[in-house]
């Protein structure tokens, strides 16, 4: 295990509210820090995964996890910065822990506009993982071995990252605008939810 001293505010500031003035302990004993798989025993030493020692850095080659509530990939250390404290890292599994206190948007609002893998906006349809991503990233990205279905929303999200949600496009559709106004009106409700501590 491996401990983090975390330093006060200099004599006669007031202490930064995100910095604590006791040591944080960083439990990363239990956790691999090359695929984020936890220890599901108190004997176990090694990831059945990927076979590296719990608490280890990652291989050099290793393709490291990704958060699946906010998609941060953590840096080649395995670790995060926490959103509690700055000057704490952390493992994936902490830094998804911290996520109930600081959501990225509006999750259970989404989740309303769901119909089985699908989002509803306005009237028209996207891949909801999709749209979420977009949501919580600003990228429009299907990820790794995914392809991008082009409809309506999925148009208008590229359309609103490019020029934003009110441009002036030379052969503009109708539709087009029309779903760039209902994403963008998604785009600032879902907003509403998330907390950064910064």
């Amino acid at each position: 295990m491996e401990t983090i001293p975390v330093a006060a505010a200099p004599h006669g500031q007031p202490p930064d509210p995100m910095v604590g003035t006791e040591s944080f302990m960083l439990n990363t004993d239990r956790i691999c820090l090359q695929c984020g798989t936890t220890s599901n025993g108190d004997r176990a030493v090694v990831c059945r995964r990927c076979g590296l020692r719990f608490g280890d850095e990652p291989r050099r080659d290793a393709e490291l996890p990704t958060c699946p509530i906010c998609y941060l990939t953590v840096d080649d250390d395995g670790l995060t910065p926490s959103y509690r404290n700055r000057l704490q890292r952390i493992s994936l599994v902490a830094h998804m822990e911290e996520h109930e206190a600081f959501p990225p948007g509006d999750d259970e609002w989404l989740g309303t506009l769901r119909r089985g893998d699908q989002i509803a906006v306005g009237r028209f349809n996207a891949p909801f993982d999709l749209v979420r991503r977009y949501l919580v990233t600003g990228q429009i990205d299907g990820g790794r071995n995914r392809t991008i279905q082009h409809n309506a929303v999925l148009t208008a999200m590229s359309q609103i990252k490019r020029w934003g949600p009110n441009p002036d496009v030379f052969g503009d559709q109708p539709a087009w605008q029309e779903a760039r106004l209902h994403i963008a009106a998604v785009m600032d409700r879902y907003a509403q939810g998330r907390r950064t501590p910064w």
